[in-house]
């Protein structure tokens, strides 16, 4: 995952209209404060690293660039002191402004995101502020205000594609295309998840195939999943309470797990929307009841029940 991360802003692969404007700041020498937010692995430290790179050559970076992660200490002493300190003197022999990376912002105290506002407000002259977290809703209104926001969604399948293809031909990785399919579908957007995921399937298993992947990953294979809808619905169902059993022994799968990937294939199963329905509300108080620490026997029993109810609706319907 380090070996390959972008170290210029033009080797990033998303998020072009960020990068675009976020360019326009360095060239036209105007960089506002920065606010960076969305899901993990989608390049907002990457974004901001890049950027810092741009701006200073490797001898002014330690003294220019100020980078504090969430495993740093950050409380409100932090803020006062070192970052206050930071802020507040100039370089000689340079002009041009320091950098201030806040890493997991999120993760800041009240007091902290508080006593930083008044620092990042009187010290803007020479100091630029660039706080990256996952959850907006977790930094103060103040601080918003004070920054320029860009959200980083997850990455889509076509950008992450052709970089995990580099990494592969780079690397010497052998994955087929259905490997490559569950690698991009497993990470859901998150190239650092696909990363480490290609990486470990390849290690254990020496070919990227879809079952490696899903095996490597502990999710079910789809093909399993088939199968137990298909035992739900056209079994009875002490027989698909049995092989639903087995097969979850056998390769070790958690019920929550199950119900997930198959509430994917409730929507495709043409079923009437009023019925449809109601399994829908079945499916998802199982899951609550999952959450609650209930027995995954009696919620499996449960789940079962739900769908041969509702294949019985069908069957009286038609």
């Amino acid at each position: 995952v380090e070996k390959y991360r972008p170290q210029a802003l033009s080797e990033l692969v998303s998020h072009r209209d960020i990068l675009s404007t976020v360019q326009r700041f360095i060239s036209e020498d105007r960089l506002p404060h920065l606010l960076l937010y969305g899901p993990p692995g989608t390049g907002k430290t990457s974004t901001i690293l890049a950027c810092a790179r741009q701006l200073y050559r490797d001898r002014e970076f330690g003294s220019m660039v100020l980078e504090l992660n969430a495993s740093d200490d950050r409380g409100i002493d932090i803020v006062r002191g070192p970052i206050l300190s930071f802020a507040s003197t100039r370089t000689i022999f340079k002009k041009g402004f320091k950098l201030v990376i806040l890493d997991e912002a999120d993760a800041m105290t009240q007091d902290a995101q508080n006593a930083l506002r008044r620092v990042i407000e009187k010290f803007t002259e020479n100091t630029r502020f660039c706080l990256i977290c996952n959850y907006l809703s977790r930094i103060i209104p103040a601080l918003q205000s004070r920054c320029t926001r860009f959200r980083f969604g997850p990455l889509t399948p076509e950008l992450m594609v052709p970089r995990l293809q580099h990494v592969i031909l780079q690397e010497g990785v052998d994955v087929t295309e259905d490997g490559l399919k569950a690698l991009v579908t497993l990470s859901s957007g998150d190239m650092r998840r696909a990363l480490n995921i290609l990486q470990s399937t390849s290690m254990a298993f020496g070919k990227v195939t879809e079952e490696n992947v899903y095996t490597c990953t502990g999710h079910p294979l789809k093909s399993d999943i088939a199968n137990i809808l298909d035992w739900m619905l056209n079994q009875d169902f002490s027989t698909a309470y049995r092989k639903i059993m087995e097969l979850k022994t056998l390769k070790g799968l958690a019920l929550q797990d199950i119900l997930t990937e198959i509430h994917l294939f409730v929507h495709r199963v043409d079923f009437p929307p009023s019925i449809r329905i109601q399994l829908l509300i079945k499916m998802a108080d199982i899951e609550y009841r999952l959450a609650a620490g209930t027995s995954e026997k009696i919620q499996l029993s449960s789940l079962i029940a739900a769908f041969q109810v509702t294949r019985d609706l069908v069957v009286a319907e038609a």
